[in-house]
């Protein structure tokens, strides 16, 4: 019997001296990728091409896509998606689970202490200088009582394996976290691509993220019975797509700045049948552009007088205004000290070891070893503002180094970390290892709530650690197994239980389509 094409490449998969997600330094696949193997690997040839393919098209016909701005071949792309999913046995995901739990929860105390008491600040476990000067510090929501005490409601943490396998984390996204759709749209396409693998494999469900998405946003309203809207920048923005799904699987109302309009301090929809009240917005559109009577005048986006609602309790916003200032990358260098002064616990999750410019015993060393280190602009996201300093040119370094002295507080550096690889398809009858992360998703209401894996990112490009995908990265499926058959059996495997839209769209919807 031919030998399968599949076994072939496997077989000559190297790890390449990185730690390797599904197989052991020795080559053997490890415990808990075996059933995925098995199935996998006894695939007739040609399968697994015609299926990617498949999937591919599939993408393309329902518009999974992302946007690039500056992009002089077009700005929407298929978001490129690998089949050979990343598997997280059940006892490596209850101590991510534990330590982003406690990661939030510090957060939510820290952020209302910097708009209320300031202990953490007048005590000087972090220097005040450093969060008053933060860029998305907001002075005038001090003293601000925000519903339920909840600042951050949906927060995007970054994790990343470094090279003995340990988890760090490596950012957290507290302002507009992005990628929870493709998490969902991959599952939908793996589930349908590999039926027998995924009920083989007992991987735990993630389609419930929608219901509990509505639930917390229900949770901060302040009515019984809210309206909850999702406020979107429009279909330019890079994350439309997820934008749009997300309020087709909630079964609320997507709505642009131009939809909603301002009364007697309440916050109103535009529709068909006349002006209906709000009571919850899903914003993702960042501080400056919410409300330009505050914020910035020059905004189209957002909504005059939302500022005005929110300060008389009409209305509730998720993520808070002020969330930004959690996502400075500066303030990620104290998140451990937050978590042991409002906690009295040691973070169960570890950081990746950082270097502020702002400090005058870390400026020296950064500026001396920018070759070897990684750079970052404190409020950047999606790859920009960063040097990868053992990839860069001699003058890009130089470039940086006058950015940094020009601006030290603006910039945080880390060693290079030697992010772990996934086998990852790179063409037919071939995989080799890419450097990959992950982004669980975190819900914050009642209780915290966090489905089970997340996003995994991938750099496609060889050699590449950079995952994003506005720099060339794509995603994978993430299974987290359950811990025992017994466990598996009682949380059940349908294999149809895909997110499914609401029977009828609004009202709004179908005007706004005309």
């Amino acid at each position: 019997m031919a030998e399968n094409r599949l076994d072939t490449a496997f077989r000559s998969y190297e790890t390449g001296g990185f730690f390797d997600e599904m197989m052991d330094p020795q080559g053997a696949v490890r415990p808990h990728y075996r059933s995925f193997a098995d199935g996998f690997r006894g695939m007739p040839e040609g399968t697994f091409e015609e299926k990617r393919r498949a999937v591919d098209q599939a993408f393309l016909r329902q518009g999974i896509t992302f946007n690039v701005y500056g992009d002089s071949q077009g700005t929407e792309r298929v978001f490129p998606f690998d089949l050979v999913p990343r598997i997280i046995p059940a006892d490596e995901w209850e101590r991510l689970e534990r330590g982003l739990v406690q990661r939030i929860t510090a957060l939510n105390l820290f952020l209302k202490d910097i708009y209320g008491n300031q202990s953490i600040l007048r005590d000087g476990t972090i220097p005040a200088e450093v969060v008053l000067t933060a860029k998305h510090y907001r002075r005038e929501f001090v003293n601000f009582k925000v519903p339920k005490d909840i600042y951050i409601h949906i927060c995007g943490t970054d994790i990343i394996r470094d090279e003995r396998g340990e988890y760090l984390v490596l950012e957290d996204n507290g302002r507009c976290p992005s990628g929870v759709s493709y998490v969902l749209e991959n599952r939908r396409a793996l589930k349908r691509t590999f039926p027998d693998l995924y009920e083989r494999c007992g991987v735990r469900p993630v389609e419930q993220y929608p219901a509990e998405l509505l639930a917390m946003l229900r949770h901060i309203a302040p009515v019984d019975d809210p309206r909850v809207v999702l406020l979107t920048p429009g279909p330019y923005n890079a994350a439309y797509f997820e934008h749009s799904y997300l309020a087709r699987q909630m079964g609320i109302e997507i709505v642009e700045g131009r939809d909603l309009l301002v009364k007697d301090h309440r916050v109103f929809m535009r529709t068909t049948k006349g002006q209906e009240p709000v009571h919850v917005i899903y914003r993702r559109i960042d501080d400056d552009f919410l409300d330009p009577t505050v914020f910035r005048r020059d905004s189209a986006l957002g909504v005059p007088g939302l500022v005005s609602a929110y300060r008389a309790g009409n209305v509730a916003l998720a993520n808070s205004i002020g969330t930004g200032v959690a996502d400075d990358k500066v303030m990620y260098y104290y998140v451990p000290r937050m978590i042991r002064y409002y906690l009295g616990e040691e973070p169960l999750l570890a950081s990746v070891p950082t270097y502020l410019a702002g400090e005058p015993k870390d400026l020296p060393f950064i500026l001396d070893h920018l070759d070897t280190l990684v750079v970052k602009a404190a409020n950047e996201a999606g790859g920009y503002g960063m040097l990868m300093g053992p990839m860069a040119s001699a003058a890009e370094r130089e470039d940086f180094r006058a950015r940094i002295q020009a601006d030290p507080r603006n910039y945080v550096a880390q060693p290079m970390i030697a992010l772990s690889r996934h086998p990852t398809f790179v063409e037919p009858g071939a995989f080799a290892g890419r450097h990959i992360d992950l982004r669980p998703f975190v819900l914050f209401g009642e209780k915290p709530v966090i489905i089970p894996g997340g996003l995994t990112r991938v750099a496609l490009r060889p050699g590449s650690r950079v995952v994003n995908s506005s720099q060339g990265g794509g995603s994978k499926e993430t299974w987290v197994l359950y811990g025992d058959a017994q466990e598996a059996k009682a949380g059940g495997q349908p294999v149809d239980d895909e997110p499914r839209a609401p029977a009828e769209e609004s009202a709004l919807g179908e005007e706004k389509r005309a």
